[in-house]
């Protein structure tokens, strides 16, 4: 089977980092991952360029949205700015043709009900122009993280179906953050297909960390403490393009790619 691998790059010049590591996707940010400050587009062509030259080169561009991004947090001074900037992420993203904008589940607080939480993504879905698939990440720490645990995901994804714009929300399955989450890689492509029905997007990485750790901290294949077989394993059942979030430039992520082929 084809399944395409690319890999997180700096966002100056995007289709120079594919052609860099011989590959047809990669993913970055638009601006500061931890900033309020909106996307800025710093190719040199700007965002029309952008989104011809790598039609061109036929290079899938994937856009993450910052960090900072919580829209399921009760606290007004974040989820508002963070719907702001959710906005702008997803025009932007647009703008340069991505094929998806990933997007962390966020949190709430310690003593809110995570029902609460649930409600503030429908809202959130709701109030937002999605102009292209937003693709909800599932992350590795917290006990009141929306997208850490399974039965979060489903709270999450049982609260916004049916919502406006809900057919235009997918998944993006990270390897490290549901290894460290203590999520058993052997069942979780056929746990969240069960929940949410797609997996858009694999981020394969291993992980420096333990199972259950709650660390987001990810490693070059073979280097960390994911079983090899079910980290390819995970990218065969899920059948879905993969982006390597993996620490290095160029020569690491060819290096990664070569092992995860080699695997599958």
């Amino acid at each position: 089977m084809s399944i395409t691998i690319g890999a997180h790059v700096d966002q100056t010049d995007p289709i120079a980092e594919a052609r860099a590591r011989d590959t047809t996707l990669v993913q970055f940010f638009l601006g500061d991952p931890q900033g309020y400050k909106g996307p800025e587009v710093r190719y040199a062509g700007g965002a029309a360029g952008l989104r011809a030259d790598a039609e061109a080169a036929g290079i899938d561009l994937y856009v993450h949205a910052p960090y900072i991004v919580n829209v399921a947090t009760t606290n007004n001074r974040i989820r508002i700015p963070s719907r702001k900037l959710l906005q702008q992420h997803v025009d932007a993203a647009a703008e340069i043709g991505a094929k998806g904008l990933i997007v962390h589940g966020g949190h709430v607080n310690k003593d809110d009900d995570p029902s609460v939480g649930f409600d503030n993504w429908r809202k959130a879905v709701a109030a937002t122009d999605l102009k292209l698939p937003l693709l909800i990440e599932n992350t590795a720490g917290g006990d009141n993280a929306m997208t850490r645990y399974l039965e979060r995901i489903a709270g999450v994804w049982s609260a916004i179906e049916g919502t406006d714009g809900a057919d235009l929300v997918g998944f993006c399955l990270d390897t490290c953050h549901a290894h460290a989450g203590g999520n058993p890689l052997e069942t979780i492509v056929e746990d969240v297909l069960k929940i949410t029905g797609r997996i858009d997007l694999v981020h394969c990485n291993d992980s420096r960390d333990e199972f259950d750790s709650g660390a987001d901290r990810h490693a070059n294949f073979g280097a960390g403490k994911i079983d090899p077989d079910l980290l390819a394993a995970v990218v065969r059942d899920a059948g879905a393009p993969v982006v390597c979030e993996t620490p290095g430039g160029a020569n690491e992520h060819s290096a990664d790619f070569a092992w995860l082929r080699e695997r599958l």
